[in-house]
Formats: structure tokens, sequence, C-alpha cells
């Protein structure tokens, strides 16, 4: 998620009384920026192309394009909160890395519990200010905060070994411990450096200083045995190979 204030959010769905909901709600929530509505997805594709959002809250039953498929054409995708009328659409939203599903008609009490989600999952790099003229300092002091056991735990980025999606939950594995929080493992991606981590499965990304050996097929770790899938078997071997 972008670095700011406010939560920028963008509404798409193609029934009007349903948009108007939303973007009533967004309006309410000081912590929430309305940055656009869309009647559909294709021009939600088309707003995402021009801007940058943090959040969106997406219909999946849509003519011409569901919001599921919308997804999946995201090279990187925002957080999602998808809205639907059917409860049968849960379970590929949440496969999705979605943050969660509203069931319409939509609460503001529902709302606000998937939004603080949101909140309480958003993950931010963040590094030592004092060192901002020396790169090598900077890696050393970078970190990420995670929200688990309802409190802040902060982890220095040297410290990981590799990630790991359980559904809607990751498992950060670190060299002292291990932590399960609520975050999908595509949103830690984006604010993990491509120097420093890669993604070899759809349930990991691991640290490349930290790896002992490799196949083609898998990675060892720290005494674990990753496998690295036939979608991310190229870009990591040029990783790797380099």
């Amino acid at each position: 998620m972008t670095d700011r204030k406010k939560i920028r959010c963008l509404a798409v769905d193609d029934e009007p009384p349903a948009l108007h909901v939303l973007k009533n709600y967004i309006m309410s929530v000081h912590n929430l920026e309305l940055a656009g509505t869309c009647a559909d997805a294709v021009e939600a594709l088309n707003y995402l192309r021009q801007q940058t959002i943090d959040l969106l809250f997406l219909d999946i039953q849509m003519p011409n394009l569901l919001g599921t498929d919308l997804i999946r054409t995201l090279k990187n995708p925002p957080k999602v909160i998808f809205t639907t009328a059917y409860r049968k659409f849960a379970v590929e939203g949440f496969e999705l890395d979605a943050v969660d599903y509203l069931l319409k008609p939509i609460s503001f009490e529902r709302f606000l519990k998937a939004v603080n989600k949101v909140m309480e999952t958003s993950l931010q790099v963040v590094e030592n200010s004092d060192n901002t003229h020396d790169p090598q300092n900077n890696a050393q002091n970078a970190f990420i905060n995670l929200r688990a056991e309802r409190k802040n735990i902060k982890i220095p980025l040297d410290q990981i070994i590799f990630i790991e999606s359980l559904k809607d939950y990751i498992k950060v594995v670190t060299v002292t411990k291990n932590i399960i929080t609520k975050q999908s493992i595509s949103s830690i991606e984006e604010l993990l450096s491509k120097n420093r981590f890669v993604r070899i499965h759809r349930s990991y990304i691991v640290a490349l200083d930290k790896i002992e050996s490799f196949t083609s097929d898998t990675i060892e770790i720290a005494k674990h045995q990753l496998p690295i899938s036939r979608m991310y078997r190229h870009e990591v071997e040029k990783i790797l190979t380099i």
C-alpha cells in the first residue's frame, strides 16, 4: 500500500444503488478517501491503468468482465474487498488474496469490519532515516511491521528466511521465530526488494541470501525444501544463475 495518510479507494459496481451505498460508506470513514467510482470492470480496468489506488471495493457479478477476472488481469492488484450478492463467490475471492468479501445488502458495521482488516494488516517497509546516504546501512536497518497477536511486530528484513501463504494468512519464517498474520502473500511481495527476495511459487517467497542450494524444481533453505513452480521457474533460474 502506498504511503499516504488516507487510503485511496475505488468502488466498482454495475448497480447504481449499491455503488451509492459504497460511496457514502467510504466518505463516512475518516481514514478512507474516495478516489473514484466505476460502473463496470472494464471501466475500472481503464481507471487502474491511469491511477494508483490502495483499496478496491469490487463487485463480482458484472456484465462483460467479472470482478474476479479483472483481478486476474492485474499484475500488481491493490488490496481488494469483494462485494457480492452470492455467497458462493467467497471462496474464489479469497483464493485471489482478497482482504474480505461483503455480502449484499452491506451493513455499515460489516463494512467497517472489512476496512479494519485492511488497516490492521497493512505493511510498511521502514528504513532508518539516519542512514539515507549509506545503502548498506539502509538494507541492514530495513524492517516490516506485521500485525499479529493483537500487536505490531517489527521484523528486520535480514532476519526473514521465507514467507509461506496459508490461504488468507501468511507465515513469516525468521531466524528466531515464526509469525502468522492475516495478510496476502501478494501484498507483502509488493513491499519486498526484488534484490533481496524472490517469489518461487504461488505459496512461497524466499530470501536470496538464505538459499543454500537449488535445482530446477526445488530450493533448500534453512533445512527446508521448497518447491519452485513452473510459473516462476524461468524468473528464479534467471536470478539465481547470474
